[in-house]
């Protein structure tokens, strides 16, 4: 046989026939032998067995009247397996009240012909629902793959969201003392607060799963206005004049602008920047209303921003810079708890002090390097 005639061909067919009356296994073979390949049993347990075989049917003539398990427990035992639920099955019995057949169908049976049998009829019922199976195969495995590529295609948006968003971050970082580090520790800050308050009463409606994934894909951008102020200040390493900290401050409107820019040229809005944009713009506001840009106070300014700020500071504490020492995670806790009402959201401070040890631990594994 040539390669073109093994491709041509049709897939081979198979129906079980499952009779404990070794005449009915013989005529019903015998009827379906030319069209397909016939597996027999002759009783339901064999019946079972090769149905959940490795090679199952693809259609099952069941009898009813059987010994030890009958034609319906058998098919009771087909439709709850995953693996034979999608077998047709045609009951052929003697059995020709309507109760009868109509607990056949209730059972999950696709059709239901009484003996004797008419050769032609049971012909032409094979056909029809090895048809209606190969249909709703072809339906299932379309639904699958879709599935699969849907999935495939969810991935790669994700991918292309962290992405974007760590460039983004790794640009302002090239402008900037603060390493790599910093973007990942405040990240996994950010999540541990978030994880820990997401069932307080004040903030379980906002943070649901996904905002906690959006919330730590976000942080990286919470400096990415600082990609606009000039060196001589952004690099200082001296105290900033009341004119340059004036200056400094704008990097929060520079990092919105940024991102709202970015969806203008883009002609839409994305969802998965908007906390982006509010921790850009707003993680510099103080419980109290003396930060910036807006002096915004208590639950004005949005919660992303309040979870970033208090991951900010912590981090900006424990780390060495130009203009200052690393302080010790003890004196940075002592530093945030005075910060409890005035500068942090009392709520999150008290959770921060919850999970201190976690940002601790966070903070000895994703140390700067000298």
């Amino acid at each position: 046989m040539d390669f073109a005639t093994a491709f041509s061909e049709k897939p081979v067919v198979t129906v079980l026939v499952v009779d404990d009356t070794p005449d009915n296994l013989s005529l019903m073979s015998s009827l379906l032998k030319d069209h397909y390949r016939v597996k027999v049993a002759n009783h339901g347990d064999k019946g079972l067995r090769i149905a959940m075989s490795d090679t199952p049917p693809d259609l099952i003539l069941l009898d009813i009247m059987m010994p030890d398990i009958d034609g319906y427990e058998v098919c009771r035992r087909l439709k709850a397996d995953p693996r034979t639920r999608d077998i047709p099955v045609i009951f052929l019995t003697a059995r020709s009240e309507v109760e009868d057949e109509t607990k056949g169908l209730e059972l999950g049976a696709a059709d239901y012909i009484t003996k004797p049998i008419s050769p032609p009829i049971v012909l032409a019922r094979v056909r029809a629902h090895l048809a209606l199976k190969a249909s709703a195969d072809f339906l299932r495995d379309k639904s699958a793959f879709l599935e699969k590529e849907v999935a495939t295609r969810t991935l790669e948006v994700h991918a292309i969201q962290d992405v974007t968003i760590m460039a983004m971050a790794s640009l302002a970082e090239t402008r900037d003392n603060e390493t790599g580090n910093h973007i990942r520790r405040t990240q996994l800050y950010v999540r541990c607060l978030a994880e820990k308050l997401r069932t307080h009463p004040r903030f379980a409606d906002f943070l649901t799963e996904r905002n906690i994934e959006l919330l730590f894909k976000s942080a990286p951008l919470h400096d990415i206005g600082k990609i606009g102020i000039p060196d001589h200040i952004l690099l200082k390493p001296g105290k900033l004049t009341p004119e340059e900290f004036e200056i400094m401050k704008t990097h929060t409107t520079l990092g919105r602008n940024a991102i709202e820019d970015a969806e203008r040229r883009l002609g839409m809005k994305v969802v998965f920047l908007t906390l982006a944009k509010e921790i850009a713009y707003s993680h510099q506001e103080k419980w109290d209303g003396s930060g910036y840009p807006l002096g915004l106070a208590g639950d004005a300014i949005p919660i992303s921003a309040r979870l970033m700020a208090l991951a900010d500071v912590y981090d900006a504490l424990i780390s060495k810079r130009v203009y200052k020492p690393a302080f010790t995670h003890e004196a940075s806790l002592a530093i945030v708890a005075q910060g409890r009402g005035s500068h942090f959201d009392p709520d999150i401070t008290d959770a921060f002090m919850a999970v201190a040890g976690d940002f601790q631990a966070i903070a000895k594994k994703y140390t700067d390097d000298e």
